[in-house]
């Protein structure tokens, strides 16, 4: 209702009305209406049903005031409301439970404020002010002037290197370092863990998504999406294990042409398995980031999916990124697995257990948690080259000019055959 990534649309449509349960709450804000130059009469009684009713036959205002006093379920019932509300809309709610966790679930739903009943004049004067200066506040550029969207997909050769680590990281950078309105979408539905890096409730948005493609729409996304910062907003789950996915993939298909039309950026964290089973995921995006650790079945695993990714998705620009890098202890050289998967390395993420571990206790992400470290600076340098694509399809002449067999002058088999046994290295930089 109030995403900051949304354009208001004012033509045609009422500065201010609010649906009030009590006279006292009403007679508080004519008061307050009156002072900044409102009509009085926009003041129903009525709470949060009456503004459903009234809103699904007439155009939402600017601005909007609903009680929620006689409301069971506010959350469900704020729901009802978006569905008729406009996109742009400011939503002020007003209510007798007192109740940070309420709170803040409303405000992640799209309502701007929360008031708690008695209403104070003075406050209620503050909040439609500020409520005011939001809605008018400059919007994102019209659609004369749109920005080039830009699709990033994050596919990690195996699990555990770090792929959700750099999802997360890449989505922040984009929003908080470049200012781009970003949306993160986390498609592990079972153990995703994009909400719990950036420590939020990942919500039942993502689900409802999948059980109801045809609810998706601009209102669906600004009420379902988790507000991370103000740029920034996460679409995850975290399903019942004993709840399959079942799906054809057309919802997941709706949510990426929504982000196109309301975000900047979109960052995909693209379990593995999800493009075996829907690989149409990738026909519109612009740059593929496959991340891997310097091993043997990463190598494997590399080989297979950016051969895949050349034959398939040749729309898209493929980055290969190795993480969790330590160079004491690394199976395989650099160069040695640039031969064996026929592909440059394009990034080298440094190991580092204690900036991962860190980020974990502050439940941030790992580059918002570890600014001035080695790692950061490197995924830092990810998310500019992304941004430097600047969303329109590179040629194949992008990842390199020579186009050699699968396996090359490099011999994996001949390595793991005389590869002689020795201890794992340490597993560590993402959780």
């Amino acid at each position: 209702m109030n995403a900051p990534w949304k354009s208001g649309l004012a033509g045609g449509r009422d500065t201010f009305a609010a649906f009030l349960c009590d006279e006292a709450s009403l007679d508080v804000l004519r008061t307050a209406v009156a002072e900044l130059g409102w009509a009085p009469g926009k003041c129903h009684k009525g709470g949060l049903r009456n503004a459903v009713q009234s809103l699904s036959i007439t155009s939402s205002p600017n601005i909007l005031m609903v009680d929620l006093s006689e409301s069971g379920d506010p959350l469900n019932d704020i729901h009802s409301l978006a569905e008729v509300c406009e996109p742009g809309t400011v939503v002020l709610a007003i209510g007798q439970i007192n109740d940070v966790r309420l709170y803040r679930d409303l405000v992640a739903s799209g309502i701007h404020d929360y008031l708690l009943k008695p209403l104070s004049p003075t406050l209620v004067r503050d909040a439609l002010m500020h409520a005011h200066n939001t809605f008018a506040s400059p919007k994102q550029a019209d659609g004369n002037t749109t920005k080039p969207h830009i699709s990033t997909a994050v596919i990690g050769t195996r699990g555990g290197v770090g792929a959700s680590t750099l999802a997360t990281s890449l989505a922040w950078a984009f929003s908080s370092y470049h200012h781009k309105p970003t949306a993160l979408l986390d498609l592990d539905i079972h153990f995703g863990t994009g909400a719990l890096t950036l420590d939020l409730e990942p919500g039942r948005g993502l689900s409802d998504a999948v059980e109801s493609p045809g609810r998706i729409d601009s209102l669906f996304i600004e009420r379902a999406m988790i507000r991370a910062n103000d740029n920034l907003a996460i679409l995850s789950a975290e399903a019942p294990i004993g709840q399959p996915l079942i799906t054809d993939g057309g919802a997941f298909l709706q949510l990426q042409a929504e982000f196109h039309n309301n975000f900047e950026m979109t960052v995909i964290d693209l379990p593995r398995n999800m493009v075996i089973n829907f690989p149409h995921l990738l026909n519109s995006v612009n740059v593929v980031v496959v991340a891997t650790e310097l091993t043997l079945a990463g190598a494997r695993d590399a080989i297979r999916i950016v051969s895949w990714l050349k034959a398939n998705i040749n729309h898209a620009h493929v980055m290969v990124v190795a993480n969790k890098v330590h160079p004491a202890n690394a199976e395989i050289s650099r160069a040695d697995f640039e031969a064996s998967i026929e592909n440059k390395v394009d990034f080298v993420v440094p190991f580092d257990l204690k900036a991962a571990s860190h980020a974990a206790k502050l439940g941030q992400t790992f580059i918002e948690a570890n600014r001035a470290g080695k790692p950061a600076a490197v995924i830092g340098k990810i998310a500019e080259a992304v941004c430097a694509t600047g969303g329109v399809e590179p040629n194949a002449k992008a990842n390199g000019d020579t186009k050699k067999s699968l396996l090359g002058s490099f011999d994996l088999k001949g390595l793991l055959s005389k590869k002689e046994p020795k201890k794992a290295t340490a597993s560590a930089g993402a959780r």
